[in-house]
């Protein structure tokens, strides 16, 4: 036997493992299962150049076994082996990888590829085990070895007895403590699950012994345990096969069985990029909103592979926030991992594959847009509010991409329209593309502020979304054509003739508005004679940037406080109510404030903004009856 200890590096290398590098203790597994896998593909690599050696996939596979008597779990191979040369070298010092030395000297065949790189995953046994043993006997050597540690304090070789060529290690597990339930990786439930997770498209047959009842021959009612070895993985996963192979109902069935929902995929983009970067995708574009999708708790994302090992549940550096209700997954072979396989490094090849996921999942909503109206709106309902907040996020840095996706409600049509659609059909002599904010559109169909520009027969968007007007804003103008609200001051659309009678008005009774002005002194920026009310007596317009809308929305965020838009109360003085207005001016000035206060809490109400005293309010009214 030769006892040897670990280098002083080696050392707290391993220290580091055990204690830091891995976030979860799970991931051991993934690792011993990857590095089997590596072990096969060696002989594979080999058959190619060797005539004497014939790769039948058939007798390779690696095999879990649990022992909860022992505490042990043992996980063997059918792979190349290791002499006991190459088990002082991969095993007795930490970093040094036998993987990544015969990936140097073997290029990448017929879409092989060696996954292990730093050679430390090996060592992340250790976080579950007190003592780890491998016995490995190599192709071509007559001799088997055993490998034996039980951690910082170095390890043992020496001749074994093995028939069979290929690797066996055996983890002697760690007893419970009050942080950590070292049992669960002796059950069956629990190691399939993580096979199941990590491993799920490792491409030779991960095997375990699996227990289970069936019905008892015989016997009417009765049941009886059985066990029987059972191939866990799937091993050729789906975004590697033809698409011509595949039909939708595979697509779903693999949504299903991700998880990525417990709906359907509304529509689905299959990617295998071949260019700048090398990578296969699926992405799915879900039916309904996540119950959590609006809350913190949601985490945006993609699975992420690497040559079919899952090393990211959720990348999210993947998907721009807009797009996070993707659900789907990623595999390449170029990426940059850091030490523990868990986390990726920043590098371009992670922005070329972000890139161009980007503009594959912008391209399917324009199709699905084109050629499946009704699908695109089902999506737009569940996922429009995101697009919207992406127009309005980042100072506006994607507006030009996502403009094409938005849909609004239209006056005309009273169903979803694109801004494109809207612009195509606006009549020549129109300057705006008109809209209107509320909290419904049933609501917004009565705003008297609605009634000018409905009358020249233009079209109005109705904004009901509490985003919509923000996004609005950050856009300004959709194919030269600028937003307008119908609260605004000016709505572009008044003639000369219009313009010199509401003049003519203002002049008239500028005493009055002056009086109401003063009445209503920090609440209204000013009363006017309004251009735009036809049978409505009063509506609150808003000069500035602010709208009224918006004010609605800032307020009710816990620092919105104190916002206000600036305010313009405009009276019809071709209702009749003015003139009872131009009665109690000139008679009395009581009544006139009385009904100055009743037409401002009237326009108040019909904005749905909220009284600042409902009684006085009330009280008026009783004086208006009596």
């Amino acid at each position: 036997m030769i006892k040897k200890e670990f280098k002083a590096e080696s050392k707290r290398l391993l220290e580091m493992m055990i204690n830091s590098i891995y976030t979860q203790k799970e991931i051991f597994l993934r690792e011993l299962i990857s590095n089997s896998s590596d072990a096969i593909d060696k002989i594979y690599y080999k058959a190619l150049t060797d005539d004497q050696l014939v790769f039948n996939k058939d007798d390779y596979y690696i095999r879990i076994t649990a022992d909860k008597d022992n505490r042990t779990l043992t996980l063997s191979d059918t792979g190349i082996g290791m002499t006991q040369e190459e088990l002082e070298n991969n095993l007795g010092i930490i970093a040094k990888s036998g993987s990544l030395a015969f990936k140097t000297e073997n290029e990448a065949k017929d879409g092989h590829n060696i996954i292990g790189q730093f050679g430390v995953g090996f060592y992340s046994a250790f976080m579950v085990a007190d003592q780890v043993t491998v016995i490995s006997k190599a192709l071509g050597s007559d001799q088997a070895y055993r490998w034996e540690s039980e951690g910082t304090e170095g390890y043992t070789i020496e001749p074994c007895e093995k028939d069979t060529v290929g690797t066996e290690i055996t983890l002697k597990i760690k007893e419970n403590t009050e942080d950590d339930q070292y049992d669960e990786y002796l059950e069956e439930y629990r190691l399939r699950s993580i096979i199941k997770k990590y491993s799920d498209f490792i491409r030779y047959p991960i095997k375990m012994e699996v227990s289970g009842h069936r019905p008892k021959e015989g016997s009417e009612g009765e049941f009886e345990e059985y066990k029987e070895e059972k191939t866990l993985n799937s091993m050729v996963p789906i975004w590697r096969k033809n698409k011509s192979e595949l039909t939708q109902e595979d697509y779903e069935n693999f949504y299903a069985e991700k998880r990525y929902g417990f709906d359907k995929p509304l529509t689905y983009v299959h990617v295998k990029a071949d260019g700048a970067v090398v990578y296969n995708a699926i992405l799915f574009i879900p039916e309904h909103t996540p119950f959590d999708y609006y809350s913190k708790e949601y985490e945006k994302g993609l699975e992420l592979y690497s040559n079919g090992v899952l090393i990211m549940d959720k990348c999210s550096d993947l998907l721009p926030d807009y797009f996070s209700f993707v659900k789907g997954m990623v595999d390449s072979e170029d990426l940059s991992l850091n030490i523990s396989r868990e986390m990726l490094q920043h590098d371009r090849q992670l922005t070329l594959i972000a890139k161009n996921i980007k503009s594959k999942i912008k391209s399917q909503l324009q199709t699905l847009l084109k050629d499946d109206r009704e699908k695109y709106e089902t999506f737009f309902k569940a996922f429009g509010r995101q697009l919207k907040f992406g127009v309005y996020n980042d100072y506006g840095a994607n507006k030009d991409l996502l403009s094409d996706l938005l849909l609004f409600t239209s006056s005309k049509e009273k169903k979803l329209v694109s801004l494109d659609e809207y612009v195509s059909r606006m009549p020549e002599e129109q300057k705006y593309i008109y809209y209107a904010s509320g909290t419904s559109v049933e609501r917004i169909e009565k705003l008297p502020q609605t009634e000018l520009v409905a009358d020249k027969g233009y079209e109005i968007l109705y904004f009901t979304d509490d985003i919509d007007e923000f996004a609005i804003k950050m856009l300004m103008n959709y194919k030269e054509k600028e937003f307008k609200s119908v609260s605004s001051g000016d709505l572009g659309i008044e003639s000369d003739a219009d313009d010199a009678a509401v003049n003519a008005d203002a002049e008239e009774n500028k005493e009055l508005f002056e009086a109401m002005k003063n009445l209503l002194s920090g609440k209204v920026k000013d009363v006017k004679a309004s251009k735009r009310l036809k049978s409505h007596p009063v509506c609150l317009s808003a000069e500035g940037e602010l709208s009224i809308e918006m004010e609605k929305v800032l307020s009710a965020m816990p620092s919105g406080e104190g916002v206000k838009a600036d305010k313009i109360l405009e009276i019809n003085v071709h209702h009749d109510v003015f003139q009872s207005l131009k009665a109690a001016f000139d008679k009395d000035q009581e009544k006139l404030g009385l009904f100055t206060n009743l037409l401002y809490n009237q326009a108040l109400l019909i904005e749905g903004l909220p009284l600042q005293d409902p009684v006085d309010f009330t009280n008026d009214i009783c004086k208006i009856m009596v």
